[in-house]
């Protein structure tokens, strides 16, 4: 099986499991971003905890599920975003002020775009989480 975007494809998993009211769903294979954007995600409470399970292959996430996502989506195209352009992506992908967040990638990591605003640098757009 190829699979052209595994970020895509995890948040998918995600968003889905969270729909059927699951307490954990298994993402693979496993990438260092996607375990980047799962630690913003848990950072802000969406996802419980989430361990990284040694295959012998690509490698799987365990990620446990608290069901509090409605939405989660990969951006595509990946959008490169300026700092003063971060407002107007954010009334494109969330759904009202301070609900939700942008996950962008930028020289400094992978943040959420609250971190990015008070850090003042931009980025590519990733994903977004409400």
């Amino acid at each position: 099986m190829v699979m052209n975007d595994p970020l895509a494809n995890a948040l998918a998993v995600i968003a889905n499991s969270e729909a059927r009211r699951k307490r954990e769903c298994i993402i693979y294979p496993a990438s260092k971003l996607i375990g980047n954007v799962l630690r913003v995600m848990q950072a802000y409470g969406y996802i419980g905890e989430f361990e990284l399970i040694d295959d012998g292959r690509a490698g799987k996430f365990r990620v446990q599920l608290l069901g509090r996502i409605n939405k989660c989506k990969a951006i595509k195209p990946r959008f490169s975003v300026r700092l003063k352009e971060l407002d107007e992506y954010k009334r494109m992908f969330l759904p009202s002020r301070d609900i939700g967040i942008l996950i962008l990638t930028t020289p400094i990591g992978v943040i959420s775009h609250r971190e990015a605003e008070a850090k003042g640098v931009g980025g590519k757009l990733l994903a977004y989480v409400y």
